[in-house]
């Protein structure tokens, strides 16, 4: 299994303006190393002590994302150094987020999460309810939040149909919302499409795709 060869066939793949964040959850310092050695310098994680641990461990010049669920009591062992939080899916959460950022006096960016799946285990919130909050009076009082645009999770299911109606919601849902650009609202970012639909993701108009298994291998 080559990590290199793996990440070279998928960025020869991707469009220009797709970023790719390869998915290094569970994966050894080494594996993460080989990307990086490869000219890769994004990586994803779910879990904040992991993912601090690897940016205490790792290079400096390493974007890091996070990508799972988010608690806010755990915002602040990351404030310090994470560069994209895709998964906020409650007020609380920016607040908290802005919080730790003002004590890290630093600006954090976000992307809201919304729910497009119909699944029940996947969180987020209604694209009603990121309106909503991108037009807040309480938003526009955080200094040290920037939201970037929007992630999403599709069903897991081998129905591409569902997969593709599930993509062009949120994309649609993005194409309503970003007219609310304001200095901590800047929408450019669609988060979606993971190893098994990120071609679909992107023909519905994805520029991040979050990537592990097809660059790393599965996971034990």
């Amino acid at each position: 299994m080559n990590i290199q060869e793996n990440l070279e066939h998928i960025k020869a793949e991707l469009p220009d303006n797709v970023t790719l964040v390869a998915v290094s959850k569970t994966k050894p310092n080494e594996d993460i190393m080989e990307a990086y050695n490869a000219g890769h310098r994004i990586f994803g994680e779910n879990k904040v002590q992991e993912m601090t641990d690897k940016y205490e461990a790792l290079p400096k010049d390493i974007e890091w994302h996070m990508i799972g669920h988010v608690q806010s009591n755990k915002i602040k062992y990351m404030a310090p150094f994470v560069s994209l939080i895709h998964g906020v899916d409650r007020m609380k959460l920016l607040k908290e987020i802005n919080k730790q950022g003002e004590k890290n006096d630093r600006v954090i960016n976000c992307l809201l999460q919304i729910k497009i799946a119909e699944e029940d285990s996947k969180f987020g919130m209604t694209a009603e309810k990121a309106g909503e909050i991108l037009n807040s009076d309480a938003l526009a009082a955080f200094k040290f939040v920037n939201i970037r645009g929007f992630m999403g999770m599709a069903t897991f299911t081998d129905d591409e149909t569902q997969v593709k109606k599930e993509f062009s919601f949120l994309k649609t849902t993005f194409d309503k919302l970003k007219r609310y650009q304001r200095p901590n609202c800047n929408l450019e970012i669609i988060s979606m499409g993971m190893s098994g639909d990120y071609k679909i993701a992107i023909d519905c108009g994805s520029n991040m795709v979050r990537i592990g298994s097809s660059i790393f291998g599965s996971r034990e």
